[in-house]
């Protein structure tokens, strides 16, 4: 487990603006170089390649490079996906609004409206459920504790 001298071929060059874990380069420990390789082990000696930095603060900035990125791209997609309806509502208006109103129903099926408890004001997809075990439900608290002097008697 010694370096052999292979890795500088793959060595690579500090990247101006970005970190070199988020472009991608990888650090071996054994070699002490920063190369670009896909693997997770070093070609040259066969050590464990580190993907991500180990102080906070570097590890901080690439979090958020990590979301800035995510949020990028989902902005991108959702970009792409109205362009196609501009495009169908210039072909034809009937299969323009069958489109728009398949997407309408996806959209709706996916989020589910929260609705708050009557006792507690907490949010809850079934508030019915909630509402049964709510701990500041008078009637619920009185019935338990009623059952419980039933019981220790």
């Amino acid at each position: 487990m010694t370096c052999k001298g292979i890795c500088v071929r793959y060595k690579a060059q500090k990247p101006v603006g970005t970190g070199r874990y988020a472009s991608g380069q990888r650090r071996c420990q054994i070699c002490e170089i920063f190369i670009k390789w896909e693997g997770l082990w070093c070609p040259c000696c066969g050590y464990r390649l580190r993907t991500k930095p180990r102080n906070l603060k570097y590890k901080a900035k690439l979090r958020a490079r990590v979301e800035a990125d995510s949020i990028e791209a989902q902005a991108a997609t959702e970009i792409e996906s109205e362009v196609p309806e501009i495009t169908v509502k210039a072909k034809t208006k009937s299969k323009a609004k069958t489109a728009k109103a398949k997407t309408t129903k996806s959209k709706a099926k996916t989020t589910k409206e929260k609705t708050p408890c009557k006792y507690c004001e907490k949010l809850f997809v079934y508030p019915d459920k909630h509402e049964k075990n709510c701990k500041k439900n008078t009637e619920v608290v009185s019935s338990q504790t009623n059952e419980s002097i039933a019981i220790k008697a």
